[in-house]
């Protein structure tokens, strides 16, 4: 048998291919979905079946491209009205050479949500392997809150019993493959580690140590922030997205075009680092550092025109794939030469400006009157923040922005990446003296600084 894990940084997604002899199969496969081809091609085996886990909310399912391409046969769970392949009935079994696949309904993190037990003719009736989609992580279990508050009690009963009653009784030794790691909003603390088993989550996953009232009433208080691109995600896995093969890729463009287009209502995202855009960047651009993409869920709708800035073309290869398993295919162009081509030109520049965690300090000390700004997840903040800071999620600081004061306005997070689009969302909304502190709460802390609670 052979498997190998295939993670997308920017949503924190982790998909499969496992093979055995002539014969493989991919769970939960990516948009850019020939990566499978080219790792089935290696290994000597043909693509059979392609499995997923559930409707994905956060990035778009390559299971369509990738059948069209290999002739694989897709299944996803039951009782949603799928615009391509098939529904997978409970305790299905497949069979690929020596390996056998079973399909476990594991209703939860939604209805139709379905785990795949692997099992090795070596292994005889004993599992080897579970695939549990966002069902189960390391460290976490997946959200329950997607069908509205009403019904995330029910959910989050139905997540148990199925953690409990399904996954844990395959044993303890069977090893968990879930479909995100630590970083993605499909859960509330994903472990930084990746490789976990059933019976090591029964020991230290902090979720399965409540009991099934405690589990629930946790899940029910949570607080997550849900995306307003969730809902084109949704629509695009569940009937199907355009495919990758009617896409281009953006073209090179020079300072005045690029300009021209921006005059004309062209968004841009410029993916450097907070260092570099607070130096100098294009005015009214985003803040988007490579591995916070998918901030840009927030800003923009799928009518939007984007134009790039990145530092090099290895910078550029990573950002545009990773918006296009966003579902932002509209990626027109990007600067040729980077920003340099730009102020050479004598086009005009903006910044942020930019502080550490002792400049910040000393401006608190000193009692000049400024405004803190605190963008991290609810969770975050409760654990421990600035005296005086003002908590607004990143994702909500747009429609809040009115709102703030004219007074210099501080924005952090948790390193400074989250901040500096937070600095340039606000700048965009007129704001004028916004600044991002450089390393955020964790320089803060490092530096022996005070936080509350």
């Amino acid at each position: 048998m052979k498997i190998q894990a295939i993670k997308s940084e920017v949503v924190s997604h982790i998909s499969y291919i496992v093979g055995s002899k002539n014969e493989a199969v991919v769970i939960d496969p990516r948009r850019d979905s020939q990566i499978y081809s080219r790792i089935a091609r290696k290994w000597g085996t043909r693509i059979k079946y392609i499995f997923e886990t559930h409707r994905n909310e956060d990035y778009v399912v390559g299971s369509l491209d990738l059948g069209r391409t290999t002739g694989a046969k897709v299944f996803h769970g039951p009782g949603l009205e799928w615009g391509y392949g098939q529904a997978i009935k409970d305790n299905q079994e497949f069979s690929v050479e020596s390996l056998k696949l079973k399909a476990l309904h594991t209703p939860g993190h939604s209805p139709e949500s379905t785990s795949y037990v692997l099992y090795d003719s070596d292994s005889v009736d004993q599992a080897v392997i579970v695939f549990t989609g966002d069902t189960l992580f390391v460290g976490d279990v997946g959200r329950t809150d997607f069908l509205g508050t009403e019904m995330t009690s029910v959910m989050s009963q139905k997540m148990y019993d199925s953690i409990v009653e399904r996954l844990l009784p395959l044993g303890d030794g069977v090893i968990v493959c879930p479909a995100h790691g630590a970083g993605s909003v499909c859960g509330g603390k994903i472990s930084e580690r990746e490789i976990s088993t059933l019976g090591i989550e029964k020991a230290t996953n902090p979720m399965l140590k409540l009991g099934r009232e405690g589990f629930v009433a946790h899940k029910v208080a949570e607080k997550h922030q849900t995306p307003p691109y969730f809902r084109k995600m949704e629509e695009y896995n569940l009937k199907g997205p355009p495919t990758l093969e009617s896409l281009s890729n953006p073209r090179p463009m020079d300072p005045s075009e690029f300009n021209q287009r921006v005059k004309e209502g062209a968004f841009i995202l410029d993916v450097r680092p907070p260092e570099a855009f607070g130096g100098a960047h294009i005015k009214a651009s985003f803040s988007l550092p490579s591995s916070r993409l998918s901030n840009a869920g927030w800003v923009l709708t799928y009518d939007n025109t984007i134009l790039l800035v990145a530092e090099n073309l290895e910078t550029l290869d990573f950002a545009v794939p990773s918006l296009w398993r966003l579902g932002f295919d509209k990626i027109e162009g990007y600067l040729a030469s980077g920003l340099e081509a730009w102020y050479k030109a004598g086009l005009p520049l903006a910044k942020v400006e930019l502080i550490t965690a002792q400049d910040l300090k000393t401006w608190i000390d000193s009692q000049d009157k400024f405004t803190i700004i605190d963008v991290r997840r609810e969770s975050e903040w409760n654990e421990g923040h600035i005296e005086g800071s003002t908590h607004i999620y990143l994702g909500h600081l747009e429609k809040q922005a009115h709102k703030l004061p004219r007074s210099p306005i501080v924005v952090i997070c948790k390193t400074g990446k989250r901040a500096s689009f937070g600095a340039s969302v606000l700048l965009r909304a007129g704001l004028e003296h916004v600044y991002n502190c450089l390393g955020g709460i964790d320089a803060w802390s490092k530096s022996h600084f005070p936080l509350v609670k």
